[in-house]
């Protein structure tokens, strides 16, 4: 059996974590066979050196390998990418091409975020791992290959089976094998052991003296939870090699380069958009009219108070004289209230009255398509800065603009 320290050595793993030792003996394992691995972690938890193991360590080493980002191609190409297309299959298949899975036979294909890819992808993706076959995009024939498949992802799959997002059967034909990887807050031990690697390193690359740390730097370091993990800390070591005149590194300056452990306080569409990016618009419409409502609620109560002989503020009683006058505390009537409340607004500014929005029809679709068509118009046509504008990803942005048929 290979021995573990040889494959640290060879693919540079830095660690004594026994996890990660184990999740190196599986992949070692399981390497002379053909099963597939399903390799999960946290992001920046180093899981595409995994499938390099795999491959090297197996009989299709002088095979070829390819790794697979599924989350940086768009939805409209993936499946053209993955499995290849016939000449005329769409617009812009001016030629036929082939598809990884193709140009891969006989070798390693590593699909990392393989979370990310649309549920029609998966069937296809599940032809493959159970018979070996796979169709171009715009052909009938089936074609054969013999491909290794390694997937990746940082994504609670069984969550995402329950969503909707993942189908179960092709979960279970890439779990086969599973390997976890250990984040790095987990791996306490190996975290001073890696800072001093990438120390070296980085004064080797930039000619400058190795960075040290002081006892109180370094139990920072071991306490801090790495939530970019590896990637993190290679970063923040980079970081303080490259700026910091003084060698020795107090808790005081790491401090300034370790950003704050909370939560950040994210706009709605954006943390809506990762749980599901369907209702995102729908839930900001009805936070706006639910808000909207409790204003008003909170209005009538300062206008009946008012009445009742108990202002809140002598002031106010005074500067809304004209409100009080069109109020009907007898008929519950607040009607007159609202109107009395649009004559001192600008015209535009109408429509934020309940009887307005009441009235108003509420098409979650029209007003969707409406500001896909603003946003592309306004970066004419560029399809990133539209989907930054709008906070979806351009792939949501591509989905939506061939669901809506939208004219660009």
């Amino acid at each position: 059996m290979t021995d573990i320290q040889s494959i640290k050595q060879r693919f540079g793993i830095i660690g004594h974590d026994s996890r990660l030792e184990r999740a190196i003996q599986v992949a070692v394992t399981v390497a002379p066979t053909d099963l597939t691995v399903l390799i999960t972690g946290e992001s920046g938890v180093g899981k595409e050196v995994f499938p390099k193991i795999i491959h090297q360590s197996s009989a299709r080493k002088h095979g070829p390998y390819i790794a697979v980002n599924c989350g940086a191609i768009p939805e409209g190409t993936i499946d053209s990418e993955l499995f290849g297309h016939e000449k005329g299959s769409f617009t812009g298949a001016y030629e036929a091409r082939k598809g990884y899975f193709e140009v891969v036979n006989g070798g390693t294909i590593f699909l990392d975020e393989v979370a990310e890819l649309p549920l029609s992808t998966q069937v296809r993706l599940l032809r493959v791992l159970e018979t070996g076959e796979f169709i171009k995009v715009g052909s009938s024939k089936v074609q054969k290959t013999d491909v290794r498949v390694v997937a990746a992802t940082n994504v609670n799959i069984p969550e995402a089976i329950e969503k909707g997002r993942f189908r179960q059967d092709l979960y279970y034909r890439l779990n086969t094998v599973p390997v976890s990887i250990p984040p790095l807050r987990e791996r306490k031990g190996d975290i001073i052991l890696l800072f001093k690697k990438f120390a070296a390193d980085f004064a080797e690359k930039y000619r400058v003296p190795v960075l040290q740390l002081t006892d109180e730097a370094a139990e920072m370091l071991e306490n801090y939870r790495w939530p970019g993990n590896i990637r993190q800390l290679r970063n923040v070591t980079e970081q303080i090699s490259i700026i910091e005149k003084n060698r020795l590194v107090n808790a005081q300056t790491l401090k300034t380069y370790l950003p704050a452990e909370h939560t950040p306080l994210l706009p709605v569409l954006y943390t809506r958009e990762k749980e599901d990016e369907k209702l995102s618009e729908r839930d900001i419409l009805y936070k706006v009219l639910f808000d909207m409502k409790r204003d008003i609620m909170e209005l009538k109560k300062t206008v009946a108070n008012l009445l009742e002989g108990r202002p809140e503020e002598e002031h106010f009683a005074r500067d809304n004289a004209g409100l009080i006058h069109h109020f009907d505390p007898g008929a519950k009537n607040y009607e007159p209230v609202f109107a009395a409340l649009n004559e001192d607004l600008p015209e535009e500014e109408h429509e934020v009255v309940p009887t307005e929005i009441i009235n108003e029809t509420l098409s979650l679709q029209k007003k969707e398509m409406d500001l896909i068509r603003l946003a592309l118009e306004k970066h004419k046509g560029k399809r990133k800065n539209a989907a930054n504008e709008l906070g979806i990803s351009e792939r949501t942005l591509y989905r939506k603009i061939k669901e809506y048929n939208i004219d660009l």
